[in-house]
């Protein structure tokens, strides 16, 4: 990734139990690129969410980022979003 560009995505998985396996294999893939992961999701003592929110901070080069992007998106229930913040 070039010192100019810093990219964020929000990997939204729905139904996380059955969606995870894929989504997980891909970020395995991937995992050199994977500067930082957070998982986000709703839980409580009676509830825990089905979806979940997973954000990455991306690192190198972008070619496989974007590769890993079009994986994601092939998933059922998986939707992906990017931020991309120029810097000079």
């Amino acid at each position: 990734m070039s010192e100019a560009r810093h990219i964020i995505l929000g990997v939204h998985v729905t139904d996380r139990v059955h969606h995870v396996r894929a989504v997980q294999d891909v970020f395995t893939e991937y995992g050199c690129s994977i500067k930082t992961r957070l998982g986000l999701h709703s839980v409580s003592e009676s509830f825990c969410s089905p979806n979940g929110l997973v954000l990455l901070e991306m690192a190198g080069p972008e070619k496989p980022i974007f590769e890993m992007m079009d994986k994601l998106k092939a998933i059922e229930g998986v939707d992906v979003q990017t931020m991309v913040f120029e810097h000079e």
